[in-house]
């Protein structure tokens, strides 16, 4: 039987539960939301990857935050394998220092199947993205005690073998989607009281913005990492370092 303290101990702090508790309103509230064609498989991290997921916000999303950056979505080699946002296999298991069992979503894309931390492939954004964390703060304690990372909308869209992204949908389609997404972050912001809300690219930034209207929190922006953007392949990650600065959110 466990002391007291034991109990305690293995309990998630009181902000790490909000966000758990809110993860699982978000994936329920997801579950039967239909998407037509284009989009051929959706993948929900936050089913098949929830172990991981859930011990990532135990460990680091505990106490309040000053910063937080949002993203858009899962990438197909990143969160979509490790359940962390811009969850880069080797930046998750060798500095975040998180794994574990990850499963398979109901309807796999033979395209671009699950293979968890056994996956080969690299995600660039990730890379990058917690490439510049670590350079900048050594270890992960030293970010994650005023910063935090997460992504405004959970799902993984295909089409076929192409990645689709939220904004690319139809705008009925986006409705239900972008509700659940907006009562989420909002639980997020009230749980981690942030002064400032960084979007990882415009369209994360103007969600934001819209979900979060009235509350008292800044906003702004970073480039996206994605190698996709000429800008994020000239030196990505002092870009980003000069845009912060000029926020005035780093100092």
């Amino acid at each position: 039987m466990k002391t007291e303290s034991e109990t305690t101990a293995s309990r998630p702090a009181p902000t790490a539960a909000s966000l758990i508790h809110a993860a699982q309103v978000l994936s329920a509230a997801l579950a039967d939301v239909q998407f037509s064609p284009p989009v051929s498989h959706v993948y929900n991290p936050l089913d098949y990857a929830w172990s991981v997921h859930r011990a990532y916000l135990e460990r680091y999303g505990a106490g309040r935050k000053r910063i937080v950056f949002l993203g858009m979505n899962p990438g197909p080699f990143g969160m979509a394998q490790t359940g962390v946002p811009f969850g880069e296999i080797a930046a998750v298991r060798d500095w975040l220092g998180l794994s574990g069992p990850v499963g398979q979503p109901p309807h796999s894309n033979p395209k671009r199947p699950v293979e968890g931390f056994a996956c080969p492939r690299s995600e660039a954004s990730g890379k990058r993205l917690w490439g510049l964390f670590q350079t900048r703060f050594g270890q992960p304690e030293n970010f994650f005690a005023e910063h935090f990372v997460a992504n405004y909308c959970p799902l993984v869209f295909f089409d076929q073998g192409r990645n689709l992204t939220p904004d690319k949908l139809p705008a009925k389609e986006r409705a239900p989607l972008e509700a659940a997404c907006d009562r989420h972050l909002r639980a997020l912001v009230d749980a981690l009281q942030p002064e400032w809300l960084i979007g990882v690219g415009v369209w994360a930034e103007q969600r934001a913005r819209a979900a979060l209207a009235g509350r008292s929190v800044s906003f702004g922006r970073i480039l996206h990492p994605s190698p996709a953007s000429p800008l994020a392949n000239r030196g990505w990650a002092d870009a980003a370092t000069r845009q912060l600065y000029e926020l005035g959110v780093w100092a």
